[in-house]
């Protein structure tokens, strides 16, 4: 069943996920790799955390060119994941302890060795050549000067029929054509046969590429060898919402399931197209404005540049209030594309508890579903390989090998990796002090993040004020609270370097559908974002600041903090007051 977004209490709006990438989760059989089984075994701990959802990364039949994503067979499972009765075992056991289970959806491409593709490539005038994007060279070369996502073309020449076919990411990725109405129905049967077998939903990848520019126009101006990213002509394209709406019609339509899509280039109004409306054509979308935020547009994706927290402020402003009663935002500050958060937005070595404690407060308390991603509950840190062997990930193996090819040298090119690369996020999830951080009794298809020792579930269970016992908290403190769901979103102190705060306002739950006559109080939100101490001041509060109380700080200290009080580095405070003092605040002001 697809919801209309407006105000409607909905599982997925109330709900906090949890991504598992199985690779690196938790191998059972010692072969270095992550499997179903493994995730099984750790049930008992997902739900401690007390999170409702789990979000799969691909464990279907893959030859692995791009860890999953280039999927051979949409009906059977990995061979080093398990068998489709492992993940049988993993649904149930999920459902029994009332979590749901999203899986993703990758419909943009296929591997090079589906079978699908496999006839495509066979001959010109196969039944299923028009499933994919196939064009004659142009003057010798590519039919465009595309770049892939992964670097390169993002074509390449099959000699066996002449033609070139199109993938935007890496060459055993052909992208699928979604002009063609069989090629969508074999993909809404696809979805169909998931949902039956009892899935909550899709995370659909890349969701926003399936539709291109008729005539496929190269990017100007075009310079002979250069190939240069083609968003404008297959980001957001002129088909996309008629492809969308088909979709929700013909596979998603009769399932109570949950929708989230991968968009990158989505502005906040463009989001309500996808989200909002009375056919919305997902339930909620990846924004990436915040994901761009440390990328320095003149240089390449590995280009790091520096950044303020008010430009922080203001992208979260903008979702916030332009989303708010119209679309559903996701929070989220890292995952399985990303850098581990408190590396890339906090300080991952003198306050790292602290700051992984702060991002927390951060992404659960903004209006939106909460994502936390596996590693990211006990503070986990990005990883600092020295040589391009010990990296796994597809990406940066071609952005390496390109950009040597263009003089570059190691040196610089490192600094980028250890702030950007995929592999940062994708190092095994690291459980207690043992050999290879408890993953794997066997070698690790990646290694383990030295740190371990120091960063590991075991470790920080032992500790009173660790980052996964306040994560617990903190989701305790959601669950309780409509307001921190559903209410408004008010920045404070917008120009404060070091500051980021807020306030979630109950007097919006008037309007919010099924609310049952609950009255909600407020909450306020003071985060330092800094290595330094800060002062919090603004003069809408000092009028009203009777009934707040500190509730939850993630120093040992926080109740005894008023609003008043200086923040030490790193800080968080949430402060609450009950719903009749709004009222006070309002005829003091």
């Amino acid at each position: 069943m697809q919801h209309t977004q407006k105000n409607e209490r909905i599982w997925w709006k109330e709900g906090i996920v949890y991504q598992i990438y199985p690779r690196s989760y938790m191998d059972s059989n010692g072969d270095g790799i992550g499997d179903l089984p493994g995730i099984l075994e750790k049930l008992d701990y997902i739900e401690g955390l007390g999170v409702d959802i789990i979000w799969l990364n691909p464990v279907y039949k893959s030859p692995n060119a791009d860890m999953g994503y280039d999927i051979s067979d949409y009906y059977d499972i990995m061979d080093e994941f398990g068998s489709l009765a492992d993940w049988d075992k993993l649904l149930e056991g999920l459902h029994r302890r009332g979590i749901r289970l999203v899986m993703d959806l990758v419909v943009n491409h296929t591997s090079d060795e589906h079978p699908w593709f496999i006839e495509s490539r066979s001959s010109r005038d196969n039944p299923y050549r028009d499933y994919y994007i196939w064009r004659p060279p142009k003057g010798g070369r590519e039919p465009n000067n595309w770049e892939s996502h992964f670097s390169g073309p993002a074509w390449t020449y099959d000699a066996r029929t002449g033609e070139y076919y199109l993938h935007l990411f890496d060459t055993k990725q052909p992208d699928l054509n979604w002009e063609n109405p069989r090629l969508r129905s074999d993909i809404f049967a696809m979805m169909r046969w998931w949902l039956d077998r009892g899935i909550d939903g899709f995370r659909m990848d890349t969701i926003n590429m399936l539709s291109k520019v008729p005539g496929l126009p190269s990017v100007k101006p075009e310079k002979p060898g250069e190939y240069r990213p083609g968003h404008r002509y297959f980001m957001n394209g002129p088909r996309i919402h008629e492809f969308l709406q088909e979709m929700q019609e013909k596979a998603i339509a009769g399932y109570d399931a949950m929708t989230v899509g991968e968009t990158s280039m989505v502005d906040p109004e463009l989001a309500l197209q996808y989200t909002g409306g009375d056919k919305p054509e997902m339930s909620m979308l990846f924004q990436f404005d915040h994901m761009l935020i440390d990328r320095d547009p003149a240089g390449d994706r590995m280009t790091f540049r520096r950044w303020g927290l008010p430009e922080l402020k203001k992208i979260i402003e903008n979702w916030q209030i332009t989303l708010h009663g119209r679309g559903w935002n996701s929070n989220y500050l890292t995952n399985h594309d990303q850098p581990r958060a408190v590396s890339r937005f906090g300080n991952d070595r003198q306050y790292r508890v602290e700051a992984a404690k702060l991002l927390a407060v951060f992404t659960l308390t903004l209006e939106g579903t909460p994502y936390i991603y596996q590693g990211e509950e006990i503070g986990m840190t990005n990883v600092s390989f020295d040589s391009i062997d010990q990296y796994r990930d597809v990406d940066t193996l071609n952005h390496y090998h390109c950009a040597k090819e263009r003089g570059l040298s190691d040196v610089e090119l490192f600094e980028g990796y250890r702030r950007f690369s995929r592999d940062n996020a994708r190092t095994p999830m690291q459980w207690d002090r043992t050999e290879n951080a408890g993953f794997t009794s066997g070698t690790p298809w990646i290694e383990v993040n030295p740190n371990y020792k120091d960063i590991n579930v075991r470790a920080d269970l032992e500790r009173k004020d660790s980052v996964i016992r306040f994560y617990r908290q903190l989701i305790r403190l959601r669950k309780s609270s409509l307001t921190l769901i559903y209410g408004g979103f008010r920045l404070l102190d917008r120009e404060n370097p070091q500051v980021f705060a807020y306030l979630r306002r109950g007097e919006d739950l008037s309007v919010v559908v099924n609310n049952d006559g609950r009255v909600d109080g407020d909450y306020l939100v003071i985060l330092n974002f800094s290595d330094q101490s800060a002062v919090f001041r603004t003069e809408e509060l000092e009028k009203g600041l009777a009934g707040w109380s500190c509730i939850l700080g993630n120093y040992a200290e926080f109740s005894e903090y008023s609003v008043r009080e200086d923040l030490r580095p790193w800080e968080a405070r949430i402060y609450g007051r009950p719903a009749e003092y709004r009222q006070k605040g309002k005829n003091q002001q």
